[in-house]
């Protein structure tokens, strides 16, 4: 131990403080060092306060013995002006250890008694936790499982948990790392396949209510030869000085899923929280992208400023895509944030061209060649990548040279020509038909040299990790090496070979080198191919190759020694790519994940060989245009896809990526509205006493932060006793769900203790509880005043001001509640900052705070009084932000041209789940009888429908499910009279007009009314009058009303001597009104009729009808046989005839001519269609014809196209079962009379009998095999005959199918053998029966079934048999009666007759109600 600046400085851990504490129980003390100004510097270990005893153990003769050593005497001789100090402070060492010894004297007796009396009494053999076997520590390689035992006792039986490094251990947050399991008092902890992160001090904890013992053990976990893993953590050097602290870890003020362009930078940070804060203290800060280690680069730079990481990606990439985690370790644990990035493609020097490849990297290198691989990219650009290029640039220069000539579409590539012992990078480009992509992203440096040689140069030293390198022996000189082994050819493609082995299995040799030879397959012809040098490392390249050949290869060891004998040639190896394109994935499902993403998973490529990843692309639906949703292949069959745009319909797609191309794309998606999943809310939080009574407690509780997505649907209240500072187990306080957030929990314990956790539930389940709440003592409060107001709610809040509602209290005090106080304080001001807002007590409970600060946090806390005095404080709110949000509306208040009153409110922020809840005087509006509430999207509207006093008050809308969106509005009387006057003036208005009613004339002399509205609404109407008559469209009259304009028009085709008279426009705009008139008699409306007639026959004079396109038919879809013809020059007022042979056709013959064209529509076209239809145009013109013969052949091939339709709409030959047999069906969309159709079995015709029948119903066709057997299995065929070679539909009937309707046959025939058999009551029996005292009752009813059923009488649900007073009968087995030869009152009751055969059972019910006379007429009375 060393002192520093007068601190001292223990290097002891915390396992070595617990060994030495002599009092494991006293409560600890703050060891915290500070400095002069309150600022933790580290951790002090407090100099020992037990007894000489425990400090030393040792007696005064060994004191004595100790005190003549050398060491002893040199101190005492240094030190002698201490010596009367050293002499008192011997005196009190032996006083101490004779206390100790009386001490332990007494603590003997003790015992001895405490053991009689547990002997003497069960209740005493309660004690702590003892570990009788301790876990014992384990040094273990990775990959291993490791298990830690220890056994332990006490009582009551101690509840076990396992730490590591101080943290609890929980196998649910890490499903199949930790396994725990406790049998009969021994505990196991399992920790399967370690890895290097699992080496760590791990604690076993056992506590009852009697103590608590803890036991430690250390794993060490150690890695096997292998590279230096840059991961792992370094050593700390020194004294560790945060010892003894538990830190706390909050990353605050996260980056969030983020959106970048290639060539940009990029800052992500978060926030750091570590408590407590240690002076001079730095956490070990770590990026990782994809779970890998970030180290600084020139593309990644990480900064702490002390209390915020930040990782800069200063020129962006897509190899920068992926998951970016920050990982903040202290000694205490670690706590991790991570959020995706995308990198999208920067954009195309030429367009289409496609994105830039990625992933540039060595795949081998030798002294000759590199083999450079990349990955393809997700944009193809416009058309299909169709290749690649490679460009090297040696290190030390920025020259630039393309290595093939032409695009390789394999994303492997062998580079030669280099110089052994340099240096190169690499990078890559993508070529389609419009042009060349940007490069890909430099690869690392790569140095053009044997494979041995690199070896050697990294060396082979051990790290500190504790990681075992394994060397090979020292060589020994002048053996010959052996054969290789193991030779295989690893990677093949059309541009080379490599090959791998294993050097000979002989320790010593000397350094093996290796020469390669080949031959052509079916020869043995073996040439030496690397015949100068030999290669040193057991693997090699081979170029050249003749692509389609076929070559075998084998190896040979030598040394100074000698060349030594050849390895097994390998197999025939073809020369050509080897790896093929994946299949393309299979199902894609989206699902539901935020506003903004999707989460798609698919079904992987079947048989994909080096698979890469998958890129998936995303659509809005009916766009057609794909955007990728990924730049970097994922491994996985699951991705997030992000930057969705909310509330749109989304359909996905994903194709597979490996070396040798992009696969097809797999099957689109079904439609998926991006929209945030419903999740099980968060735990609630702030559970707190609203009143306390003897057996019961009020509890009360703030909202979930996060509830789910959906409105919770109620809340579940768990409790438990806490006794001796030891919790019990949870029980539940309400099975079905609580509302609100206030509950009793009845049925507790007086003077008891007692903790509480709240869940909350929504329509996706129910969530985590809340913690547990702190202990409170249940006993009855007699305070006399009120209890604190609950469930605080803000809203509407604003720049500088902000709306307060609550609850009252529970618990009222000695009097009722009469007001309310509200406090506030800024949110980081002290408790003395507490100011009031209202001086005077309101009796509301609500309170509009005004004259805030904005940019300002505060928080509220609200207060109730009665007679007696002010009571306790609420709970205070949450710290709340005065500023008024972006795009926050207020409710207005407007007022219709009908002089309808209406408060409106509109936001933009909702959510598919958000509702406008309107409330007045801040309660929910339910009673509608004085107004309408009408919500339409984004807006919300509140309609008075007679505005009234009644109506005066503070009218209030939330919008729930978004960020507190709501507004108030007041309506006071002196509002209320404005209103009223305001829609006093609206309610009778004039229509102003731009132009009175005229007369014009248009081409083909028609005539136009006309008029023009200054304005009018699209409400308005208009009242066209003639001569007090009100005209109507139709005919005569054309009615135009173009609300843009205003303009209104009436148009008529010619005018009469009958149209005479004078014409009114009359509007009508809700209560506005207005009328214009025209009057045309006498020599103006003369004058008008004359020039209009002159107009029209003028306009006949110049036309003509005639024929564009002679008469020709054509079969629609469904069927329909349309006769058509193209006219030109016509009118309406052109006649248009149509004949059959010579008869002319009747209106109702669905004639039709639409855009120059006259159509006759055959629905269901017959034999007594055939003829010549001709078609005449006439007017007073001229006249033309066309004809079409419909007859004999004609007729025939219509027919046969009709038939070709019908033939073609056929379904699929299906197969079903009857009660008769197997029926083969087909459907078709129409079906004609005179359609042929022929049954073929087995490739014949089939003749029909009573057995096989043929049939049609409706659009069914079928085929009926009645009672069929095996003999009717067999290929069936349908065939349609349309003239032009028919058209089959089969079907097979043998197999599995001819046995599932075999038995689905047999099944219903039996069940329509047993329906026709099944016992029945035919009838006869009535509902009720009233009959007098003393008549006789005689009952029969008809009975069917076969066999004849048994027949069974009950009354009132009891068997009743035949006697002399009641007489069953059952004749002929049909007949069934019920006699009583005199009734009374006893035979009053529910009968019923029960008939049963083995096909069935029915019954047949009917009351018997018997009546007294004299009590019949007493009623009457």
């Amino acid at each position: 131990m060393s002192t520093q600046n007068g601190l001292k400085v223990s290097s002891h851990s915390g396992l070595e403080e617990k060994r030495l504490s002599p009092l494991p129980k006293r409560s600890k003390p703050s060891y915290l060092a500070v400095d002069k100004e309150n600022q933790i510097i580290g951790y002090v270990v407090p100099i020992f306060r037990g007894s000489q005893e425990f400090v030393t153990g040792l007696s005064d003769t060994e004191e004595a013995r100790a005190r003549d050593t050398a060491a002893y005497m040199a101190r005492r001789d240094l030190f002698t002006s201490g010596l009367e100090m050293e002499r008192s402070e011997v005196i009190s060492r032996k006083e101490a250890m004779r206390e100790s010894a009386e001490r332990i004297s007494l603590n003997k007796r003790i015992h001895e008694h405490e053991e009689h009396f547990k002997r003497m009494n069960e209740d005493s053999l309660m004690h702590a936790p003892e570990f009788v076997i301790k876990p014992r520590s384990h040094t273990v390689w990775e990959k291993q499982c490791v298990r830690l035992h220890c056994t332990v006792s006490g009582w009551p039986d101690p509840r076990v948990i396992w730490y590591k490094n101080n943290v609890a251990i929980d196998p649910l947050a890490s499903p199949g790392k930790f396994k725990l399991e406790s049998r009969y008092n021994v505990h196991t902890m399992e920790i399967n396949k370690c890895d290097f992160d699992d080496t760590a001090q791990y604690r076993v904890s056992a506590m009852n209510s009697q103590g608590e013992q803890s036991a430690f053990a250390s794993v060490v976990v150690k890695r096997f030869k292998g590279e230096i893993d840059e991961t792992l953590p370094r050593p700390r050097l020194g004294p560790v000085s945060e010892y003894g602290i538990t830190f706390q870890i909050h990353i605050v003020d996260t980056f969030g899923v983020s959106f970048g362009r290639e060539g940009e930078t990029m800052s992500l940070g978060c926030t750091v929280i570590i408590y407590p804060a240690l002076h001079r203290y730095q956490p070990e800060i770590q990026w990782y992208r994809d779970d890998v280690l970030l180290s600084p680069s020139k593309w990644t730079h990480t900064h702490w400023s002390g209390d915020r990481a930040t990782l800069t990606l200063t020129h962006l990439n897509k190899e920068d895509e992926g998951l970016y985690t920050l990982r903040v370790a202290t000694k205490s644990g670690y706590e991790t944030y991570s959020a995706y990035v995308f990198v999208k493609d920067a954009d195309a020097e030429v367009e289409g061209a496609p994105g830039a490849p990625l992933d540039v990297y060595c795949l081998d290198a030798n002294k000759d060649y590199i083999i450079v691989a990349w990955k393809q990219p997700a944009v193809e650009g416009g058309n299909s990548i169709l290749g690649y290029f490679v460009d090297r640039c040696e290190v030390g220069t920025t020259h630039w040279i393309q290595c093939n000539d032409t695009p390789v579409k394999f994303a492997r590539f062998p580079v030669t020509g280099l110089v052994e012992g340099r240096s190169y990078t690499f990078r890559v480009r993508a070529v389609n038909k419009s042009g060349i992509s940007r490069p890909s992203r430099v690869s690392e440096p790569v140095a053009a040299m044997d494979p041995a040689d690199r070896a050697r140069m990294r060396g082979t030293s051990a790290p500190w990790t504790g990681q075992i390198i394994v060397t090979e022996e020292e060589p020994a000189e002048g053996v010959v090496p052996g054969k290789p082994s193991e030779l295989q050819v690893t990677e093949a493609t059309k541009n080379y070979v490599v090959l791998s082995w294993k050097p000979p299995g002989e320790k010593g040799l000397e350094g093996v080198m290796y020469y390669v030879e080949k031959c052509v397959s079916d020869t043995d012809n073996w040439q030496r191919v690397n015949t100068e040098i030999p290669v040193k490392s057991p693997r090699f390249a081979l170029f050249d190759l003749a692509e389609g050949k076929s070559y075998r290869f084998r190896v040979r060891c030598c040394n100074s020694a000698g060349v030594g004998e050849p390895s097994e040639p390998t197999e025939a190896i073809t020369v050509g790519d080897k790896l093929d394109i994946p299949s393309a994935p299979g199902k894609v499902v989206p699902t539901r994940n935020t506003d903004t993403s999707v989460v798609v998973s698919w079904e992987a490529s079947t048989d994909a060989k080096d698979l890469v990843g998958y890129y998936i692309e995303a659509s809005i639906v009916g766009s057609d245009v794909w955007e990728p949703c990924n730049n970097k292949p994922v491994k996985g069959t699951r991705f997030i896809c992000h930057g969705l745009i909310t509330g749109e319909q989304y359909v996905f797609r994903v194709r597979a990526v490996n070396a040798a191309g992009l696969s097809q794309f797999s099957p689109i998606s079904e439609p998926v509205e991006v929209k945030a999943a419903i999740a099980s809310p968060a735990p609630p939080y702030g559970i707190t006493i609203l009143e306390c009574v003897r057996d019961a407690m009020v509890l009360s509780w703030k909202q979930p932060t996060f509830i789910g997505g959906a409105d919770i649907t109620g809340y579940f209240v768990d409790y438990r006793e806490v006794v001796d500072g030891v919790p019990g187990k949870w029980h539940e306080a309400n099975v079905k769900a609580v509302s609100e957030r206030a509950y009793r929990v009845s049925e507790l314990r007086e003077n008891r203790k007692y903790q509480f956790q709240v869940r909350a539930a929504n329509m996706a389940g129910v969530g985590i509880p809340s913690r547990p709440s702190d202990t409170f003592l249940c006993e009855e409060w007699t305070i006399a005043v009120p209890g604190p107001p609950h469930d605080l709610q803000v809203s509407e809040v604003r720049s500088d001001s902000l709306l307060l509602l609550w609850k009252p209290p529970v618990y009222q005090g000695r009097d009722p509640v009469n007001g309310f106080y509200v406090d506030i304080k800024e949110g980081e001001a002290p408790e003395e900052a507490w100011r009031g807002v209202n001086t005077k007590a309101t009796e509301k409970t609500y309170l509009k705070v005004k004259n805030l600060k904005e940019g300002e946090t505060y928080v509220l806390r609200v207060r109730a009084q009665n007679k007696a005095g002010v009571g306790k404080t609420s709970d205070v709110t949450e710290p709340v932000l005065a500023l008024t949000k972006p795009g926050t509306k207020e409710i207005h208040v407007e007022v219709d041209d009908d002089g309808v009153i209406s408060l409106n409110f509109e936001c933009s922020d909702i959510t598919p789940d958000s509702k406008f809840v309107w409330s007045k005087n801040y309660e929910e509006i339910t009673d509608t009888s004085r107004l309408t509430i009408e919500t339409k999207g984004t807006k919300s509207q509140t309609v008075f429908k007679s505005p009234g006093e009644e109506d005066i008050g503070v009218y209030s809308c939330l919008v729930t499910h978004t960020d507190g969106a709501s507004s108030s509005y007041t309506l006071s009387e002196e509002e209320l009279k404005r209103l009223l006057e305001v829609s006093h003036e609206h309610k009778y208005p004039i229509i102003p007009l731009k132009s009175d009613l005229a007369v014009e004339l248009q081409e083909k002399g028609k005539v136009r009314f006309w008029l023009q509205a200054e304005k009018m609404s699209a409400n308005g109407k208009v009242d066209y009058v003639f001569n007090d008559n009100v005209l109507s469209q139709g005919e005569k009259y054309k009615m135009n009303f173009d609300k843009n304009t205003g303009v209104i028009e009436m148009l008529m085709e010619s005018l009469t001597p009958a149209d005479e008279g004078t014409y009114t426009f009359q509007l009508n705009d809700g209560k506005a009104t207005n009328q214009s008139s025209l009057v045309l008699i006498g020599d103006v409306f003369k004058q008008l009729q004359k020039e209009s007639e002159f107009q029209r026959k003028e306009w006949f004079r110049k036309q003509g009808p005639h024929f564009i396109e002679g008469l020709s038919w054509e079969v629609t879809p469904d069927c329909c046989v349309i006769l058509k013809c193209k006219v030109g020059n016509m009118k309406k007022e052109t006649s248009a005839l149509w004949h059959k042979d010579g008869h002319q056709i009747k209106a109702d013959e669905h004639l039709g001519f639409t855009e120059g064209v006259l159509k006759l529509e055959i629905a269901q076209i017959s034999r007594k269609d055939a003829g010549v239809y001709e078609v005449v145009l006439k007017d007073e013109r001229g006249k033309d014809t066309s004809t079409l013969n419909l007859t004999d052949q004609g007729f025939k091939d219509l027919m046969n196209e009709v038939f070709s339709f019908i033939a073609n709409s056929s379904t699929p030959l299906k197969i079903t079962s009857t009660d008769e047999g197997i029926r083969l069906y087909t459907f078709v969309s129409f079906y004609n009379d005179l359609l042929q159709v022929t049954w073929h079995y087995k490739d014949s015709a089939i003749s029909f009998s009573d057995r096989i029948k043929s049939g049609v119903v409706g659009e069914q066709l079928w085929l009926q095999i009645t009672e069929p057997t095996e003999k009717d299995m067999g290929k069936y065929a349908i065939e349609f005959n349309d003239g032009k070679g028919g058209l089959r539909r089969t079907v097979e009937l043998s197999g599995q199918a001819f046995d599932d309707a075999f038995a689905e046959f047999q099944r219903l025939k039996a069940a329509a053998i047993a329906e026709r058999n099944r016992a029945r009551v035919a009838g006869g029996l009535p509902d009720v029966v009233t009959i007098q005292e003393g008549k006789a009752l005689n009952l029969t009813c008809n009975i069917s079934g076969n066999p004849v059923p048994e027949v069974t009488w009950l009354k009132n649900d009891r068997e009743i048999t035949s006697d002399e007073h009641c007489i069953l009968k059952f004749e002929s087995g049909k007949f069934a009666s019920f006699t009583i030869t005199g009734v009374n009152t006893s035979d009053s009751g529910k009968y019923s007759i029960l008939v049963k055969n083995k096909f069935g059972t029915e019954s047949g019910d009917f009351t018997v109600s018997v009546f007294i006379p004299e009590e019949a007429g007493g009623k009457r009375k």
